[in-house]
Order: structure tokens, then sequence, then C-alpha cells
């Protein structure tokens, strides 16, 4: 097992979107935000051994039905990343965070392994995202968990249409879902901070929903699954000015504008391996 090969494995440059949950969540904590890159890795491992067989025929160049890692690596490396994440949640955020840091694990696996292709699979990663909002400590706004919840909704349901191509049922979910997460995070905005925040905040949400809203229309008009996937994969890069808003709406303007300014490296990793 080879690094690229296990880069690819857990998409890892998609990675750079995770930390920003836990900053809108009100942390700064290394540990917490190195817990959720562990479960976000342990999950795309996971997903690509519970959908080894689906790979071959469809996907047969990543990293499983390739051969360039076996089923059983893949698994270990899920068992493992996943025990790492829940262990840095504990160190770091005590009993509380092992405790949202083990309930997420546990969406995770269960979307992997058994709710990912039935209606519940959206909703599964919706929460997913939403608790790894909440890892970040017990101030966190419920504003922000539920925009990040909505966002990541959206993208999960636009994700299915990746190879054989979008429905306009799909379409209309997504472009509801990430409308929801923009109003919910205005709201958030609107709640707290002082006017610089405030201007900040929206005008970075103004951000998010041209570089996440754009591509989805787009593949909403089309149906194509070459612009599903593109829209997917920019539309999971996008959470981060999504992040940066909310952390903006906070108050919070150093650690917003770190976020932002990740974006664009986000996005050039993505150029050379998909976050998808």
């Amino acid at each position: 097992m080879d690094l690229a090969s296990l880069t690819q494995l857990v998409r890892a440059p998609a990675a750079l979107t995770v930390p920003g949950d836990t900053v809108a969540g009100g942390s700064m904590q290394p540990g917490l935000a190195a817990s959720s890159v562990c479960l976000y890795w342990a999950g795309m491992a996971l997903n690509d051994y519970a959908d080894r067989e689906l790979d071959a025929r469809e996907r047969p160049e990543r990293p499983i039905p390739s051969g360039r890692i076996q089923p059983g690596q893949a698994l270990a490396v899920a068992v493992g990343l996943t025990a790492a994440g829940v262990g840095l949640a504990g160190l770091s955020g005590g009993r509380r965070g092992l405790g949202v840091a083990t309930g997420l694990a546990g969406v995770v696996w269960a979307y992997d392994m058994g709710l990912k292709d039935t209606v519940l699979g959206p909703v599964a990663m919706a929460a997913a995202r939403g608790l790894d909002v909440l890892l970040g400590g017990p101030s966190t706004s419920p504003l922000a968990a539920a925009s990040v919840a909505a966002h990541t909704l959206g993208v999960t349901t636009l994700s299915r249409g990746e190879v054989n191509g979008g429905s306009t049922v799909r379409s209309a979910v997504t472009l509801a879902a990430t409308g929801v997460a923009a109003g919910l995070a205005a709201w958030h905005i609107a709640k707290g901070g002082d006017r610089l925040a405030k201007l900040a905040g929206f005008g970075l949400l103004a951000g998010y929903a041209a570089l996440v809203g754009r591509p989805q229309l787009a593949a909403a008009r089309s149906g194509d699954a070459k612009l599903t996937r593109s829209a997917v994969g920019r539309s999971i890069i996008g959470l981060l000015p999504l992040q940066a808003a909310l952390t903006a709406g906070s108050g919070r303007l150093a650690p917003a504008l770190a976020l932002a300014a990740a974006h664009p490296v986000a996005a050039n990793l993505a150029k050379k391996v998909s976050p998808t």
C-alpha cells in the first residue's frame, strides 16, 4: 500500500474542509480538529471497502478494485483511524468530546455499512457533519451545526447522480438544502458579532452561495453525470467558505479568514486527488 494510493483511498485533500467544522463550532483545539480529520478519513476508507464490488464495475480505477490496496487493508485503515479519532476527542474534549465523537463514529459506520443506499443515507451523512460541528464544544451554535448539516444533505443527495447523471428531484433537494444552509448561516451571522464581523460573515456567505450554487445549477439544468461530479466536488470544497462565514458570524475574524484562504488550496489539490 503506497502513499499515493492511501491518499486516494481517504480522499486526503477533502480533509481540508474538516477542521473548519470544529472551528465553526467554537473550538480552536488542534486535538479536536485532528479527531475530525481521522474520523473523516476513516469514513472514506470504509466507504471504499463497502463499495468494493460496485466500484469494480463503475470505478475500477479506485485503489481497491485496481488492486493497489487490499480490502482488508482498507478496513484496517478505517478501524485504526476511527480509534484514533475517538481517542483524540477524549483527550482534547474530555467526556463530552468522547461522547460526541463516539456518536459521530457510530453514524459514520452506520452510513457506510448499511444506510448509504437507503433514503436515510443523506440524513445520516448530514447528521455526521452536524455532530462534527458540535464536537467544537458546549457553546456551539445549533444554527451553525444545522447549516453545515443542511449543506451536507444537499451534497450527499447530489452525489447519487455522479455515475448515471442527476435527476430533477435530486437537483431540487440539493438546491433547497443549499438555500436552507445559507439561510441558517445568515440567521447565525445576524444574531452575533459586531458590525465588522457581520459584514465579513455575509460577504463570505455570498461567496459560498456563488461557489456552490453555480455548479449545482449547471448540474440541475443538464443532468449530465460529468457536470454532476464536478458540482459534487466543488460543493465539498465549497464547505470552507460556509464554515468561514459561520466563524466570522461568531466574531472570530482571524480563523474565518484562514478558512477562506484554505479554499483555493483545497480546490487546487482536488484537481490532483478527487474529493468524491
